[in-house]
């Protein structure tokens, strides 16, 4: 008799969430902050103390979305933050190894999205200009993390990520701080902007 292949992990507040089918009752803020904070960017290719992790890492892009987009309503720098929630149960993967992968990688992204949206009162797909403003974001904050702490020139990561706007970054700097400071800042930034909702 063949077994099952398990599909679900079991995060620290109990839920079992299905990764094949995920659905918003079994996600929980405390578990995306946590994962996200212990999964390292770049492969943990990074100088300093401490790898630079996704919360950190998403953290920076709500803010950069703040700048791109000063008017956007709490809801989309919600969205911001959680750009790259699913993470927390599937890892950050480099964008090389994401084409290695093929589709099945972006599928599985797509359907724990949209799980996270529903649970913190989004919309499962986000509209098409708030999905580039929040890209954008994202690109600016590689940018930044590319030439900072990842040995990058300010030439290759204008070839990979596209030549930022400084203003949009300037003050902002890159965070190294222990997993559990940046689990805190996250939960605590959530809940920010849930209450401003």
């Amino acid at each position: 008799m063949a077994t099952q292949t398990r599909a679900w992990q079991r995060m620290l507040s109990g839920r079992r969430l299905d990764l094949l089918d995920p659905t918003p009752v079994d996600i929980e803020i405390e578990d995306i902050a946590h994962g996200l904070a212990f999964v390292a960017r770049w492969n943990g290719q990074t100088m300093g103390d401490f790898a630079y992790s996704v919360a950190e890492h998403s953290l920076l892009v709500e803010e950069l979305f703040g700048r791109i987009a000063p008017a956007a309503p709490a809801r989309w720098r919600l969205a911001a933050l959680l750009h790259d929630a699913p993470e927390y149960v599937i890892g950050d993967m480099i964008s090389p190894v994401k084409a290695a992968v093929g589709p099945g990688y972006g599928e599985l992204e797509v359907r724990l999205s949209a799980a996270i949206h529903i649970r913190f009162g989004l919309p499962a797909a986000l509209p098409a200009r708030t999905k580039k403003q929040i890209k954008k974001a994202d690109r600016i904050s590689a940018w930044m993390e590319a030439t900072r702490i990842a040995g990058f020139t300010e030439a290759e990561a204008d070839r990979f990520f596209g030549r930022p706007d400084r203003a949009l970054f300037e003050g902002l700097d890159i965070r190294l701080r222990p997993p559990v400071e940046v689990r805190n800042a996250y939960t605590a930034r959530h809940a920010e902007l849930l209450a401003r909702m």
